[in-house]
């Protein structure tokens, strides 16, 4: 099994070539093939001399993963399936067999905007966190991505050179996997790797608070907190996380935090008839993020099976945003994206649920 040359930093592919006996300067030259021009075949890194592409071949690979499946929705957006064979295993590379790596698939979707185009990308196959109203959550946990797995979906999608921003919001809790997730978006964002600026990444996470402290102290991206609800017991018995990290804490480790500047932070909350969109809902979340500079994204739920809520009817939503509005927290509904293909929030499931 050959070892993928994608997933690497400027650090690892520099031991890499001196491993090799390779002039230093390789370095650089691999990582602006891998992640500037987006290759596919190490034969294709032409101002390496031949003899530099024999010897790397024999030990690596590019490793860019194709997709193995495409749908295109009415509304333009895109739903990509790759093949994977993930770990169980945490860490930026954890020792595997070939047989502990467990194969599968994961869901990437493209989505469209006037001058925009969004990566939804997938960081696990499946999730352990087991919130009941998202298909992946349903599925089980399958394994963890890797950096490689990560990035390839960047590169493998057609509108690679036209992605203007990336979700971490696809398959998997981001914070569950967090070195590979940090190492992705230290490749997207290093001036040897994709060059983007981190107010064009945003991680999502339901509140995995070691992780998320982390994530507060090292990255400059944007976070996004799945809250849905702002009373513990009702969230505790639809997202069974709320039992490892309530969401009081959450908010409260959040609020040590400056978000005044460039880095933003938002809250998605899904709206079921009945459960969670009451006055008494609103006035609770406008309590829970008094003093917090923050956005609400409210989100239409799309059905799925065996989940006893339906959606809130369209003014009970309008109603919501409007009292948060009041308040001073800015709140929008986010537009359902690809619905008619099973790639809008809470949809996506992979192979293993096709």
């Amino acid at each position: 099994m050959k070892i993928k040359l994608l997933g690497k930093n400027l650090e690892e592919l520099k031991a890499i070539v001196a491993q090799e006996r390779l002039p230093g300067f390789t370095a650089k030259q691999i990582a602006q093939w891998l992640y500037v021009k987006k290759v596919r075949s190490i034969d294709d890194m032409t101002n390496l001399s031949k003899a530099a592409r024999a010897a790397l071949s024999e030990k690596y690979e590019v490793g860019v993963t194709p997709y193995a499946g495409l749908q295109v929705s009415s509304d333009g957006t895109k739903k990509y399936l790759f093949p994977v064979k993930c770990s169980h295993k945490r860490g930026l590379n954890p020792v595997c067999t070939e047989e502990e790596l467990e194969s599968g698939a994961v869901e990437a979707v493209m989505i469209p905007d006037d001058d925009r185009a969004t990566l939804c990308v997938s960081s696990q196959s499946g999730c352990r966190m087991g919130c009941r109203f998202c298909m992946t959550g349903r599925q089980g946990f399958h394994g963890h991505l890797s950096a490689a797995d990560i990035i390839s979906q960047f590169i493998a999608v057609d509108e690679s050179d036209r992605l203007t921003n990336t979700v971490f919001m696809g398959m998997g809790e981001p914070l569950d996997n967090y070195e590979n997730v940090m190492r992705a978006i230290e490749i997207l964002t290093a001036d040897w790797g994709f060059g983007w600026s981190p107010k064009r990444i945003t991680v999502s996470t339901i509140g995995v608070l070691p992780n998320l402290k982390r994530y507060l102290d090292e990255c400059r991206c944007h976070l996004a907190v799945s809250l849905h609800d702002p009373f513990g017991p009702e969230r505790l018995s639809v997202m069974p996380a709320q039992g490892a990290w309530p969401v009081q804490e959450v908010i409260d480790l959040i609020k040590q935090y400056d978000f005044t500047g460039q880095r933003r932070v938002s809250f998605e909350y899904t709206m079921f008839s009945g459960f969670n969109d009451t006055k008494a809902h609103a006035d609770a979340l406008i309590r829970m993020l008094r003093g917090l500079e923050c956005r609400m994204n409210l989100i239409r739920f799309h059905k799925i099976p065996d989940f006893p809520y339906e959606t809130s009817p369209g003014v009970i939503i309008e109603n919501f945003k409007q009292r948060l509005n009041n308040s001073g927290i800015t709140t929008t509904v986010r537009a359902s994206r690809g619905e008619d293909i099973l790639a809008a929030c809470g949809m996506l499931a992979g192979e293993h649920n096709k």
